[in-house]
């Protein structure tokens, strides 16, 4: 193997997704190198969320085949898939409402059983999200709709993941919090954890991402490395509120 090139972590042949009659992913490729940040964008009901789902065990393949680390993962469960370091944080955030952060963070670590290197993650936590160790002892439920994706992210990350997902991130937090987010994207690729991202804010996800996958209608469109992507006129057109 070519030094330069990282082994692949993730690899989509063919994915197909049905919802009764439905067809929702029509035979989807996508591939993800260890340590790279990679975008799926599109517009609504184009079958991102679904695909996440079929990623992380929480939905049926109607067809096609997905490897993680060089073995297809059909049928593997989803809690399985976390032990194995494949993590998810969903849209709608989902935190443990009534624990309090410190408690939520735990939860994130439920399958390690390094109690000095858990305690270690924690501080490291509250280091990228200072403003959950204002609140350590807060009750996740209280918090703001942003502190709250702090808090599933930072709790995703507790796991020690080999490749974290994140299912629209910014989805209705203020444009404060949205750039807070992407910053803490940013930099959670930089540490060395490989990412998938699927986001409606395309322009920020692209401007993060190493490479870019456009999904639409349940089909993927077009691929390639996110700055080319950003200066493609059909990408800006339809995705960036740009005209052609």
């Amino acid at each position: 193997m070519d030094q330069g090139i990282k082994p692949t972590i993730l690899k989509i042949s063919g994915l197909k997704v049905a919802y009764g009659g439905i067809q929702a992913v029509k035979g989807i490729d996508l591939e993800i190198r260890e340590g790279e940040l990679v975008t799926l964008i599109g517009a609504n009901g184009a079958g991102k969320t679904t695909t996440m789902k079929a990623i992380t065990g929480l939905q049926g393949w109607a067809g096609g085949d997905v490897q993680y680390l060089g073995q297809s993962i059909r049928g593997v469960p989803s809690y399985a898939l976390l032990k194995r370091g494949l993590v998810m944080v969903p849209e709608g955030r989902g935190v443990f409402a009534r624990m309090s952060i410190v408690e939520n963070l735990r939860m994130g670590a439920f399958a390690r059983h390094d109690r000095a290197g858990i305690e270690s993650d924690i501080a490291r936590m509250f280091q990228i999200f200072p403003r959950l160790k204002e609140r350590a002892r807060q009750v996740a439920g209280t918090l703001s709709g942003g502190e709250q994706q702090m808090l599933a992210m930072a709790r995703a990350l507790m796991s020690q993941p080999k490749l974290l997902l994140l299912d629209e991130p910014s989805m209705g937090l203020s444009p404060i919090l949205v750039e807070k987010i992407f910053e803490v994207v940013r930099d959670i690729s930089a540490r060395g954890v490989t990412v998938l991202l699927v986001e409606q804010n395309a322009r920020l996800a692209l401007q993060a991402a190493h490479r870019g996958y456009v999904m639409d209608s349940g089909l993927i469109t077009m691929s390639g490395q996110a700055q080319q992507m950003l200066d493609d006129p059909k990408v800006r057109a339809a995705y960036l509120g740009e005209s052609a």
